[in-house]
C-alpha cells in the first residue's frame, strides 16, 4: 500500500461519517448516526461515492449509505461529504457478500447498484452483484416493496441479467438498453459517476433496470 493510501486507511478510522464496525451497524442506524427515520438508500460497490453524494445533496428526507471495500476510494466520498455538510450521508467499509451481517431485517427501502465488475467469466457470474446468489443476500434486509435499480456499460451483464431475472421470476419495472434516449432518465438515474462518463465518451450506451426482489 502506498504511503497516501495508508494515510487514507488511517484517517477514514477516526471519519464520523465511516463505518467499520460489525455491532454498531447491525444495530439501529436511524438513531446511530443518522437521527432520524428518513428511508435508508444503500449504493453497493459505491467507489468514491458519486451516488451517494448527489443523491445525499438532492434528497434530504432520504439518508445514504455508501458501501465498498476499498477505504481509499471511502476515503475521497466521506471526505466530499463532510465538506458539503451532509448529515444524511454516511459510508460503511465491507464486503458485500457480508451485509445481513451489517444491516438490521428490513431495515433498506432502496438500492442502487452502480457500473459493478461483470466479472466477465461465466464460472464466475455468481460474483455479479445482480446475480441470484447476491440477490438472496439482499432480500433479508429490504423493507416489502423495496425498489433495487442497476445501471452497466456492459451489455453482457446487461443481458445476462435480464434473462436471468425473466427467468427466476424477478418483478421487473423498466429496463432499457440506452437509458440516456429513454422515457427512463429522471434526477436519480442521470446522476453521473467518473465510469459512466468514461465509457459514455467511448460511444457506449448506458444500461438500466429498476426490479424488486420478491
Amino acid at each position: 500500500m502506498s504511503r497516501k493510501n495508508s494515510v487514507k486507511m488511517t484517517e477514514i478510522k477516526v471519519m464520523p461519517n465511516v463505518f467499520e464496525d460489525q455491532e454498531v451497524m447491525k444495530g439501529d442506524w436511524y438513531n446511530t448516526y443518522f437521527g432520524n427515520g428518513h428511508p435508508i438508500v444503500l449504493e453497493l460497490g459505491c467507489g468514491r461515492g458519486e451516488y451517494t453524494i448527489s443523491m445525499g445533496s438532492r434528497f434530504p428526507e432520504k439518508n445514504y449509505i455508501g458501501i465498498d471495500i476499498k477505504g481509499p476510494r471511502i476515503w475521497k466520498g466521506a471526505k466530499a461529504a463532510l465538506a458539503a455538510g451532509l448529515k444524511n450521508v454516511a459510508f460503511a467499509r465491507f464486503r458485500i457478500e457480508y451485509i445481513t451481517e451489517y444491516f438490521p431485517a428490513e431495515s433498506v427501502s432502496e438500492v442502487w447498484i452502480p457500473f459493478p465488475d461483470p466479472f466477465p467469466r461465466n464460472s464466475k457470474s455468481g460474483r455479479r452483484l445482480t446475480s441470484p446468489e447476491f440477490l438472496a443476500r439482499y432480500k433479508p434486509i429490504l423493507k416489502p416493496g423495496a425498489i433495487l435499480h442497476f445501471k452497466t456499460d456492459c451489455t453482457p451483464l446487461y443481458e445476462w441479467t435480464l434473462e436471468t431475472y425473466k427467468e427466476t421470476g424477478i418483478d421487473i419495472l423498466a429496463y432499457t438498453d440506452d437509458l440516456h434516449h429513454s422515457e427512463y432518465l429522471d434526477e436519480n438515474t442521470s446522476i453521473p459517476s467518473k465510469y459512466e462518463g468514461i465509457f459514455m465518451a467511448k460511444g457506449e450506451t448506458i444500461k438500466y433496470i429498476r426490479f424488486r426482489i420478491n
